[in-house]
């Protein structure tokens, strides 16, 4: 599995369940990335997005505590509620077998719970400080290695660079 990100220097995530910035070429990153593939979200991560609906065109495993959690999938996609990481990777397996990516797309109890069972990370890197309330793990810390790396952008004001970040 792989995971996708967008951090500031602190690797910070969010605040308010919320991203700490909207960065146009990051969400359409994040859509090439993830487009045609099956992405792992928590509840509450989940009802963040527009209308708190699933993505268009990508299956959905979904992590959810509520065993009456029900998610209305997209048209012609998979939407499937899990209440364990063992049948979030057991769901993700089956995916996989059928040679699906599986991209974990968080929130930060979520990127925490599946960071050992990911070999990559996509991680918009932002070159900035936000007053951020929820974190990633620092993957150099980690002892990962950033294996590509964009150009710098700038984007509203923010400079960043697309990164992947691999267990070398």
């Amino acid at each position: 599995m792989n995971a996708i990100v967008a951090v500031d220097k602190n690797w910070g995530i969010g605040k308010n369940n919320d991203l700490l910035v909207h960065l146009p070429s990051d969400l359409q990153y994040y859509k090439e990335k993830t487009l045609g593939k099956c992405v792992i979200f928590g509840q509450r991560t989940l009802e963040s997005l527009p209308k708190g609906r699933p993505l268009p065109g990508r299956d959905h495993i979904i992590l959810s505590d509520d065993p009456d959690y029900y998610v209305e999938p997209r048209k012609g996609y998979a939407c499937d509620v899990c209440h364990t990481k063992e049948e979030v990777l057991a769901k993700a397996a089956e995916y996989q077998a059928k040679g699906e990516e599986v991209i974990v797309c968080g929130g930060a109890s979520i990127y925490e719970l599946f960071l050992n069972d990911c070999d990559g990370f996509y991680v918009t890197w932002i070159d900035h400080a936000f007053d951020a309330d929820r974190f990633f793990p620092n993957l150099e810390e980690l002892g990962l290695k950033v294996t590509w790396e964009s150009e710098p952008q700038e984007e509203n004001g923010y400079r960043f660079t697309f990164r992947k970040y691999e267990r070398v």
